[in-house]
């Protein structure tokens, strides 16, 4: 099986319904009566039982709400297994459940699925195993400006209209509080949940201080622990934690939140900040779900105050130091110090407004390049 998750209104149902032969709805009510009268009478209609070149697809969209859905699926899958594929997907719901120890292991791959990325929209193919970075592709203009003011998701970004992009994130903003934390959570307190929602947003690119976010929502810290872990498990952001390792005198606790959606974001240099934040995140569990290798996100901060904004780590070791600037082009000394102290092939300064280069960032390691962002983020995923 497939178990497909990612942030509301990604695209989830609408690129595996493309995929499937057959589609199920917790929803629908019809298709809600097939799934409780068991799997018999569900893959009945599936065409199991017809000779193929391939095996038949069913997807299953919204079934966490089931509250048997895992039972119901071990079933399904243990009696089908050889007559039928499966994908389920609906809800960010299904990444938190699969953490744990549950009956359904080692019967299904996890997959998250992101926004548009830069890559994305040049390329479709998937990275070769031999070579996950690929060689730098042009962006069109007019795709990296729509990504940049509308988002990565995909109906503001394929319509383009400020009006509709800024409702849309409204209302999905709502949406995501009111609805599925409220209904897939225990938590009460949506108002002021509602109220530390509004802090993380203006706080993109931000170490988390726990202890002031209490005394603004009026709850206590682990409370405030509590619901950004939620607010990660449905993919209202994300949190990136310091590397430690080598470092002398690093920060070791506090973790850095970004949003999933940068352009609700009004400053330029957050944003710059988060848009490669989020498609360093959607490489890293691309490269892990595509079983790539171990991939990692974290930063660098030291008590002395410098910092670099991500470094991407690569089966346990040091890969690349990344550091955004929106314009500047003089090259940050964080990155040499940092570069030589984990030891990291390669350090980029990446810049969001500059031209396009064709040359492959990753040609050879060598000491800290200023970079522009059109040119690395071709090459991830």
């Amino acid at each position: 099986m497939a178990f497909v998750s990612g942030p509301r209104q990604v695209g989830k149902t609408t690129t595996c319904r493309s995929h499937a032969d057959a589609y199920c709805n917790w929803d629908n009510l019809d298709d809600r009566a097939l799934i409780l009268a068991g799997p018999a009478r569900l893959v009945a209609g599936f065409g199991v039982e017809r000779l193929s070149e391939t095996l038949p697809v069913a997807l299953f969209d919204e079934l966490h709400k089931f509250p048997r859905w895992k039972p119901f699926l071990k079933g399904l899958y243990d009696t089908y297994a050889n007559q039928l594929r499966i994908i389920v997907t609906g809800s960010s719901r299904l990444d938190i459940y699969r953490r744990g120890g549950d009956s359904l292991m080692g019967r299904y791959f996890a997959y998250r699925m992101h926004p548009f990325t830069v890559a994305e929209t040049i390329r479709r193919d998937l990275p070769d195993p031999d070579r996950i970075v690929r060689p730098p592709q042009p962006v069109e203009p007019g795709e990296f400006d729509a990504l940049w003011t509308h988002g990565g998701y995909p109906e503001p970004f394929l319509r383009r209209d400020s009006r509709f992009s800024r409702r849309w994130q409204s209302l999905r903003l709502t949406q995501l509080v009111r609805e599925d934390v409220r209904d897939l959570t225990r938590v009460q307190q949506i108002d002021q949940m509602e109220v530390l929602v509004r802090q993380l947003s203006r706080g993109s690119g931000r170490q988390l201080v726990y202890g002031t976010l209490a005394c603004e929502t009026r709850v206590s810290v682990d409370t405030v622990r509590r619901w950004i872990a939620a607010l990660c498990d449905f993919h209202l952001g994300f949190l990136v934690r310091p590397w430690f390792r080598n470092v002398s005198r690093s920060l070791r606790k506090e973790p850095k939140w970004y949003l999933r959606d940068w352009a609700d974001i009004e400053e330029d240099g957050p944003r710059s900040e988060t848009f490669v934040a989020c498609h360093l995140l959607k490489a890293v569990e691309g490269w892990n779900d595509m079983g790539l290798g171990r991939f990692d996100l974290a930063y660098l901060r030291d008590k002395e105050k410098r910092e670099v904004d991500f470094l991407v780590t690569r089966d346990g070791e040091p890969w690349f130091l990344v550091e955004v600037k929106h314009r500047d082009t003089s090259l940050s000394p964080s990155l040499a110090h940092y570069q030589r102290q984990v030891g990291a092939p390669f350090a980029f300064q990446v810049v969001m407004d500059a031209d396009y280069v064709a040359t492959d960032c990753f040609a050879a390691p060598g000491p800290p390049l200023v970079v522009p962002a059109r040119t690395l983020l071709s090459q991830l995923v």
